[in-house]
């Protein structure tokens, strides 16, 4: 062999094996393995440039997750027939891999770093989002890239009552609950999933469960890593420094940027008083500093508003916008704001709102889903759009980036849970959610202005949904903290957890939850739960004051649908030869007409914006599909005349002998004169042979004849 291939297995807990290798596929990074389970296979690779290119004073990090078709046996559609752009859910593992990885680069390190993780074969029943975190932080334990873990995500779900590791596609459909959980093998820092109204300590519980398993998997990099040699990373010096000139910015600015913290001023002008001080600090340098000296003026002036504005929250309860730790921003909200729209709503909560409209599509407005792994047809969809005026900002409008995929993902995981069963509501729902303005939680917003939209649309859901964003601050000993309800925009940025909470009055619903620290215990994680609940029933109350349940009915403008049951075996029938009669019923009743089957029966649905067009395509399909009853009366029409009766049309496509017997209680030699091709004749149904041909009678219809007397002979 040309190779040194180096291999790990692990045990996921229940006899299922992990395993990692090492030094067959693409050598040439700095860092590659293949993760495999069953039949699916990872590869990550992981490269990082030698140095930081000038001027940068961040980590360039891309992680990019991607299928490939062949992993399953497919070949791409479109017109290339090629993988192309990332799709939303491979954007979405994208994201879940980057916000797991990104706090344990060392914050002086900003050398350009890429992430690739490819699908090259896959289990059907084997998840491999779950396997893509452990893949990319395997990568990088092999490489010499400076990196603190390493970590490993994983699937923690509850099915049947019992919490599972990683468990398998079809199981995860009778699940209650389903994280994604990722962290070291000391603490977590990334959760992400939805639940059915579970309480705070369920989640808690899961996140536990899920942390012993990372553990393992951990353990198993590290020795990895060992055996590879890679346990000495590279040196690196990314960063200039200057301590005097530090020492002199805090000095100059320390108090001053308190004091801005303190005023609680709006966002807008907090940062113009912020530029002030710093600008004002600059020109008192009196030189002409050079490009060096002013990126490390701008960075150590960001580390007086990161101390100062921490230290206010810590010291004094006092936050940037005035409102103690718990408090929550005013909101208001207002429903069918938009009266063309099938349903609308605005939700304001401090400087962040959300202009949200619902609108009702029939089937074949569903979301169709191509992807290598999963694919299909979704009929609730939710897009997040966050235009660049919402921040006051000039940005180009170039389409839904990763950021807007993932905060419309989780509005849409936690809408999804109140929606009503299948069989109660035919429709296909689109919700957009439209930030006109952003200052923290805007995915909160979201969710809070689309439970307003679907219940001012008239979409029965199981209950109204609310969200918050929490926060978190701690002292650099670790010894005091402060947990924040209903974050700022800058607390976000300033603070060392995002944590967002959906639920109903019930429980959770999802959850979202990024950690740029290490050592989050469970106490403080309770806490910053228990009081997300409390904002959440307090948002929930204010949202009731506007709408408290869905609206009785419909808009007036929105479409109606109705769903109707016929037999399997007249789908084709409503269909015809090349669609012909599906086609010629929507051309004639204007309606719109999907059919298909679902456990033995054809389900139609018959689409349109007025009950005329929706009651003639009714008629018309049960015309078709319905079976003729013996001893029912038809009005029929002759369809055909031969020597020995007539062939009667009882229902569309549904042809029946009337015998020249049954045609009247008198005799007749011919079929001569009796009837023309087209003539409407009343008949009834007197039998059906095993061959399914009708035996019709017109003379069963007739009064009898009255028998002669012996006076009339």
């Amino acid at each position: 062999m040309s190779y040194n291939a180096i291999k790990k297995v692990f045990d996921l807990g229940d006899g299922r094996t992990v395993e990692i290798e090492t030094g067959k596929l693409a050598k040439q990074a700095d860092g590659s393995v293949v993760v495999k389970q069953g039949d699916t296979m990872l590869l990550a690779t992981v490269v990082s440039s030698p140095e930081a290119k000038e001027g940068v004073d961040f980590l360039p990090l891309s992680v990019d997750y991607q299928e490939k078709y062949a992993s399953t046996g497919r070949i791409p559609g479109g017109f290339l027939r090629r993988e192309a752009r990332l799709s939303d859910y491979e954007v979405l593992i994208s994201r879940l891999v980057d916000r797991a990885l990104r706090p344990l680069f060392p914050e002086d390190y900003h050398a350009d770093t890429q992430v690739m993780i490819s699908l090259i074969s896959a289990d059907k029943d084997i998840m491999p989002d779950c396997l893509a975190g452990l893949a990319a932080s395997a990568a990088l334990a092999v490489s010499d890239i400076p990196f603190n873990g390493p970590i490993s995500e994983v699937r923690v779900a509850k099915i049947d009552g019992k919490l599972v590791i990683n468990p398998t596609l079809s199981n995860l459909e009778r699940a209650t609950l389903e994280f994604i959980v990722a962290g070291s093998e000391f603490d977590i820092n990334m959760v992400e999933g939805e639940s059915k109204e579970i309480q705070e300590e369920e989640l808690v519980e899961a996140i536990k469960f899920a942390h012993e398993a990372i553990k393992v998997q951990v353990q198993a990099q590290k020795e990895l890593a060992a055996e590879v040699g890679k346990t000495e990373k590279r040196i690196y010096s990314h960063e200039h420094s200057n301590e005097e000139l530090k020492k002199q910015v805090y000095a100059a600015t320390y108090d001053k940027v308190y004091e801005v913290a303190k005023s609680g001023s709006s966002k807008h002008e907090r940062h113009q008083k912020l530029r002030e001080i710093r600008d004002i600090f600059i020109a008192t340098l009196g030189i002409e500093i050079d490009a060096v000296t002013e990126g490390l003026i701008k960075k150590y002036f960001h580390d007086v508003e990161y101390d100062a504005v921490r230290n206010l929250i810590l010291d004094e309860d006092l936050r940037l916008d005035g409102r103690n730790s718990k408090q929550i921003r005013p909101i208001w909200s207002e429903v069918g704001y938009l009266p063309a729209a099938h349903g609308s709503a605005v939700f304001t909560r401090g400087e962040t709102q959300s202009l949200t409209t619902v609108t009702l599509g029939a089937k074949d407005d569903e979301q169709m889903i191509d992807g290598a792994f999963i694919n299909g047809y979704q009929k609730f969809i939710l897009h997040y759009n966050f235009p660049g005026f919402s921040t006051g900002e000039v940005r180009p409008n170039r389409g839904a980036g990763r950021r807007e995929i993932g905060h419309g993902n989780l509005a849409m995981r936690s809408l999804k849970q109140v929606l009503p069963v299948a069989d109660e509501n035919p429709y296909t729902i689109r919700v957009v959610s439209d930030i006109l303005e952003s200052n923290g939680s805007s995915s909160m917003a979201t969710v809070c202005a689309g439970t307003l939209a679907l219940m001012d649309a008239g979409i029965k859901i199981q209950s109204p949904v609310s969200g918050i964003a929490m926060g978190l601050i701690t002292n650099p000993e670790g010894t005091k903290y402060a947990v924040l309800s209903d974050i700022l925009g800058d607390e976000d940025h300033l603070g060392d957890m995002d944590f967002k909470v959906t639920g109903t009055e019930n429980g959770i619903v999802a959850c979202q939850m990024d950690l740029k620290i290490n050592g989050l215990s469970y106490e403080v994680l309770a806490k910053a739960l228990h009081q997300a609940k409390d904002g959440r029933l307090h948002i929930l109350n204010e949202m009731k004051k506007t709408l408290e349940q869905p609206r009785d009915d419909y808009k007036p403008h929105a479409p109606r649908i109705i769903t109707i049951k016929i037999d399997k075996e007249f789908i084709g029938a409503v269909i015809g030869p090349g669609g012909k009669i599906i086609q010629e019923m929507q051309r004639e009743t204007g309606a719109t007409i999907s059919i298909e089957e679902v456990n033995n029966q054809g389900i139609v649905q018959i689409f349109a914006d007025n009950k005329a067009s929706i009651d003639q395509a009714v008629t018309r399909i049960r015309n078709i599909a319905a079976k003729p009853e013996v001893g029912d009366i038809y009005e029929g029409k002759v369809k055909s005349i031969m020597p020995f009766g007539a062939f009667i049309e009882i229902l569309p496509g549904k042809d029946g002998l009337l015998h020249i017997s049954e045609i009247d209680h008198k005799r007749f030699e011919s079929m001569d004169g009796i009837f023309q091709v087209g003539d409407e004749v009343r008949v009834k149904l007197l039998d059906v042979d095993k061959q399914g041909k009708l035996k019709l009678s017109r003379k069963a219809l007739l009064p009898k004849p009255e028998r002669p007397t012996e006076e009339n002979k």
